[in-house]
């Protein structure tokens, strides 16, 4: 694995050394060890749960591999993965093609609730993966309430979504894992739906339901760079690092004192101004050009004709539109554009839902 060089000015210089590690290895219990126990329960117990879009981090400084926090902002989508687990006498057996991610976080999910039986996990996620659409976290998060329920509910939800945070890792070609960025915005909006803002040391700040009744659609732009891996590194540890010193008290000034009033009076307009302003602004930015100026263009031509609310999702290049617009409206926006509707759905305010054995 790489060594990389992460810059934050000119007497920041820190060598990250990214490891591979089987999974199993390097988990955190996050402090639940030995204080809770399971109970394990018969038959087979499903999770649902929204995607998320992930608007902008407030502070890249503030996380790194392995040490989740930073803040964020997000909503959740009705665009669903679902796990179905069922506790077996021993070991995990995953039905899914992510099963190294699953299964190093069920080990951890064991170890912290004293559970010593197994699972066998079958998993469907919605096949957007690495566009922005927070795969990876919903997926640990309708495994993680799904087991949880599946012997006897030791966690609450905010516990899971801890645990997802500190053992949040990301899938090698060899079949190992790695740790990855995480704000807690996934986890967070997924669980509880609606719009989440995130403080530092995935702290929920604020939930609140959002643009009920309004249209979504997701643009995927033609991008020949990663958002992924080594080159998502690049990326979040050097320049929008360096723009997050320079940005993010604005940032946090304009969520607080701006956009969460604007959710609360339910103006979506004011909404989409704000999230204009942040798209060029600290990481937000450095994450937009990752994918050329031509995203910017995109964006702007949206904007341009009339649509409330254009935002990039996380690290792209998916493209989150909210509107009253009907498809056909939007059709006859995108297509001139040479774009086209990846997804045509609306925001859930609901979040997760745990269903029983029938």
């Amino acid at each position: 694995m790489p060594t990389m060089k992460i810059r934050g000015g000119d007497l920041d210089l820190v060598e990250y050394e990214f490891m591979a590690f089987t999974p199993g290895e390097e988990i955190r219990t996050c402090g639940f060890e030995g204080k809770i126990s399971a109970s394990p329960r018969q038959g087979t117990y499903t999770a649902i749960a929204p995607a998320r879009i992930h608007l902008t981090v407030f502070d890249m400084n503030r996380f790194a591999p392995g040490h989740p926090g930073g803040g964020g902002l997000g909503f959740a989508l009705k665009l669903y993965c679902k796990a179905e687990v069922t506790c077996v006498p021993d070991g995990i057996t995953v039905n899914h093609p992510r099963a190294a991610i699953i299964r190093h976080f069920l080990m951890a999910f064991t170890k912290a609730v004293g559970y010593t039986g197994g699972f066998s996990v079958t998993a469907t996620d919605h096949g957007k993966e690495h566009v922005g659409l927070g795969s990876t976290s919903t997926l640990l998060t309708v495994v993680g309430h799904a087991a949880n329920t599946a012997v006897g509910n030791p966690l609450s939800a905010d516990q899971i979504r801890l645990l997802i945070g500190h053992n949040y890792v990301e899938e090698t070609i060899g079949g190992e894992v790695v740790f990855g960025f995480e704000t807690g915005v996934g986890p967070a909006v997924s669980t509880y739906g609606g719009i989440g803002v995130m403080g530092d040391a995935l702290s929920l700040v604020y939930r609140h339901d959002f643009a009920e009744g309004k249209n979504v659609y997701i643009v995927i732009p033609p991008s020949g760079v990663s958002s992924a891996g080594e080159h998502e590194f690049d990326l979040l540890m050097t320049k929008a690092r360096t723009l997050d010193y320079r940005d993010r008290e604005l940032k946090v000034y304009l969520i607080m004192m701006d956009l969460i009033p604007a959710v609360e009076r339910g103006d979506l307009k004011a909404i989409g101004d704000i999230m204009w302003e942040i798209e060029f602004r600290g990481s937000k930015r450095a994450e937009i050009e990752h994918h050329s100026f031509a995203l910017y263009e995109y964006m702007s031509r949206l904007r341009e004709a009339g649509l409330e609310f254009v935002a990039m999702s996380s690290v792209g290049p998916a493209i989150a539109i909210i509107t009253d617009k009907t498809r056909r409206e939007m059709e006859a926006i995108v297509t001139p554009l040479g774009l086209e509707i990846a997804v045509a759905t609306e925001i859930d305010n609901e979040g997760v839902k745990v269903i029983p054995p029938a």
